[in-house]
């Protein structure tokens, strides 16, 4: 099941040496001013296997935003500045809207009204998610704001 807290946090709770290459990643660009504007991705490598998405948007309205898994990566949804809602839903509790892209490593779904959990992630906090955990991203919490996330992608091979 998805894993969320504080950076600091999590960091002391787990220990295996992926994560924490992926925590220091996280925690030495915790002040780095992105410079990257309103729907923008940048990809860079953290080292041969993982690689960090620095991305800038809008959050949107919930109707407005998918539910999502992959099969290769863990996510680690890092928030730079802002603040969003992310649901999380078992995958049988979902619909495919789009069948697994293996390019891409991601499976598209629609989501239902029941069993969903929804987290607020604060600047400085994140989100973990495994292949099993479906999550949907991007969800505004008062209003629609510019937010700066980095998200992280481990192998599940290398685990």
């Amino acid at each position: 099941m998805a894993i969320f807290g504080k950076l600091e946090n999590l960091k002391q709770q787990i220990t295996d040496k992926n994560f924490q290459t992926a925590f220091d990643y996280l925690s030495n660009i915790q002040n780095e001013s992105f410079d990257i504007k309103d729907g923008e991705c940048i990809k860079e490598m953290i080292n041969d296997e993982m690689f960090v998405l620095k991305q800038a948007y809008i959050t949107k309205n919930r109707e407005d935003c998918f539910f999502e898994s992959h099969k290769k990566y863990i996510d680690i949804q890092y928030m730079l500045k802002g603040e969003e809602i992310m649901d999380v839903c078992n995958l049988e509790d979902l619909e495919i809207l789009k069948d697994y892209d293996d390019k891409t490593d991601f499976i598209k779904y629609k989501g239902k009204e029941k069993n969903i959990s929804s987290l607020l992630i604060k600047e400085n906090e994140l989100a973990i998610f495994y292949p099993q955990d479906a999550h949907q991203p991007c969800i505004k919490t008062n209003q629609n704001k510019l937010i700066y996330k980095a998200v992280i992608k481990i192998p599940v091979k290398i685990l």
